[in-house]
């Protein structure tokens, strides 16, 4: 099937397209869009990757499954569109920003700004249905991710990988860390930030390291 997809990832990802596992995971996320309400928008579904195309990538930041309520999930991982309100835990990683790099915290919660710099923000699932989180785990979108994880790893160098809470670690099994730089911490939910989230300083330790490799580094603004 034809994927309306970034064209770098098309090509990363080929092998997935035609697996009979994404067959049978777009014939239920298409019945899912049909039933009810869904999120993000359709249109929206690979906006992570058609904002941050495989060769632009320095950051990779993981989540774990869009936004369910209705207004919030814009495609991008821990990203809302303004003027939505900060979710909790977009609060404390813009807490944590602040306190990092000492700057002001971003005026709203779009995320695109990282993304047009290499930063990609990558959901594990990409779909979920109004007010049920997780509710599309386990159908597929993780095997997508994984590859996607697995494609950076073995494709590039010199990344930057954030993994905040178990679930992101996990996925990050597969990263070489002998090519790139894997930050870990709990979670930035209200329930776990105050367990090593704030103080980790994975913003300032992101940018060291991709300025030592000779990258620019991100804004963080």
């Amino acid at each position: 099937m034809e994927v309306k997809i970034d064209p770098t990832w098309r090509e990363a990802l080929a092998s997935e397209w035609s697996s009979p596992y994404f067959a049978e995971l777009a014939a239920f996320v298409r019945g899912a869009y049909a039933a009810g309400a869904v999120y993000p928008p359709a249109g929206r579904i690979f906006a992570a990757f058609d904002a941050c195309p495989f060769d632009r990538v320095k950051v990779v930041i993981i989540g774990q499954d869009p936004y369910h309520e209705p207004g919030q999930a814009n495609g991008l991982c821990f990203s809302v569109a303004p003027p939505t309100p900060l979710p909790p835990s977009l609060r404390n990683i813009f807490r944590e920003v602040g306190s990092d790099l000492g700057i002001d915290p971003p005026v709203d919660g779009d995320l695109s700004r990282w993304a047009r710099q290499g930063v990609l923000l990558l959901n594990s699932t990409l779909t979920v249905e109004a007010h049920r989180a997780a509710s599309h785990a386990g159908r597929g979108w993780e095997r997508l991710t994984d590859a996607a994880v697995r494609a950076l790893s073995a494709g590039r160098d010199g990344l930057v990988f954030m993994l905040w809470g178990s679930y992101a670690i996990r996925k990050g099994d597969a990263i070489d860390r002998s090519r790139h730089l894997v930050l870990t911490s709990p979670h930035p939910s209200p329930l776990s930030a105050h367990r090593g989230f704030f103080g980790n300083r994975h913003f300032s330790r992101a940018n060291e390291y991709l300025t030592a490799r000779g990258q620019s580094p991100v804004d963080w603004r």
